[in-house]
């Protein structure tokens, strides 16, 4: 196969994915947008974690939030988890990687915040750790999964929001994610701020 195959081939099979997801995941991202504006509206944060590609889309999403998504309005208060590096290598190096978004949630997280957990298996150690210490705390979460929803899954509670991606590719649940980070953006400006 030529390099320009593939490359027909990768954006194929992304569309594919995206097409497979628009059938899924719109009520799963409604839902999650009504419960980040609702923390909002309530005046909480928006703690957001993951791993490489998923620690850069949950600093997306923070930025998107802080400064300003497709529209003027004022920040909103969301912050990344992966983004101090001197606080995440302090707590590796201290305790263990699985503790570095955990111990940020106890120290940072309120009742009434949430928490949006990235992790294209599920199956993140320090990620589902993310979220115990979220449930330990009283926030809400939302999960960005792919594949079987992994370990995450099942340690979601009623009330939680999971947004699954049906692929098990890591880059098209990863452009899924991001895909699904933009319409929260814009569902949580529209919820806040009415439409644009």
């Amino acid at each position: 196969m030529s390099i320009e195959a593939g490359i027909g081939a990768q954006f194929a099979e992304s569309l594919a994915t995206k097409q497979a997801a628009a059938g899924l995941l719109v009520a799963p991202i409604a839902a999650a947008a009504r419960l980040c504006a609702d923390i909002l509206q309530n005046h909480g944060k928006l703690l957001s974690c993951g791993n490489g590609g998923s620690a850069g889309d949950a600093q997306h999403f923070s930025s998107e939030l802080l400064n300003r998504f497709e529209r003027e309005r004022p920040g909103l208060a969301a912050v990344a988890l992966s983004t101090d590096t001197s606080t995440v290598t302090a707590i590796a190096n201290d305790y263990a990687y699985e503790q570095v978004f955990a111990k940020q949630v106890l120290a940072l997280g309120r009742p009434g915040d949430g928490l949006l957990a990235i992790t294209t298996s599920g199956n993140s150690p320090n990620v589902i750790a993310a979220v115990h210490a979220a449930h330990e705390r009283g926030l809400r979460v939302i999960a960005l999964t792919g594949r079987d929803g992994g370990k995450l899954a099942p340690a979601l509670r009623p009330g939680d929001v999971e947004i699954r991606v049906p692929s098990a590719r890591t880059a098209r649940v990863q452009e899924v994610h991001l895909l699904a980070i933009h319409c929260l953006c814009d569902a949580i400006d529209t919820l806040l701020f009415g439409p644009p």
